[in-house]
């Protein structure tokens, strides 16, 4: 399953689950969820946005996001950290990419992403910024 495909899954979840009332948010899943979103925006920006960028800029913006999920779930428990645990864990790839030469030394595994690959996670960046934008408001 692509990353896109897994973000949308946790989206769709989340949001029945609080259209359901089996998610109540507290307080502080708002506030916790507000900041992460404004960070996911901040990082990823606009569709338009990215693809003038150069490669390692891109991949720079995209472990950017990933590490204000991070940040985002060390702050909570429940319900929002184990939606933010598996989105943390769907954007995981990126860690594994490279965008600069090898120059003939060892990568430790890392590969260079295709374009697809990139303009795919920022999509799921921007889906789950817009979940948890969603959540703030819900």
């Amino acid at each position: 399953m692509d990353m896109l495909a897994v973000i949308e899954a946790l989206a769709e979840e989340a949001e029945r689950l609080i259209r359901d009332q089996v998610w109540v948010l507290t307080p502080a899943d708002r506030t916790v969820a507000a900041k992460a979103a404004a960070d996911l925006h901040a990082a990823v920006g606009t569709p338009q946005s990215q693809p003038t960028l150069s490669e390692v800029d891109r991949l720079e913006h995209l472990r950017e996001a990933l590490a204000a999920v991070a940040i985002a779930l060390a702050h909570v428990h429940g319900r929002l950290a184990w939606f933010l645990g598996a989105a943390a864990t769907a954007l995981t790839p990126v860690l594994h990419w490279r965008a600069v030469p090898a120059e003939g030394g060892p990568t430790f595994g890392a590969v260079v992403p295709t374009p697809e690959q990139y303009a795919e996670a920022e999509d799921a960046v921007r889906r789950l910024q817009s979940t948890l934008a969603s959540i703030n408001t819900a």
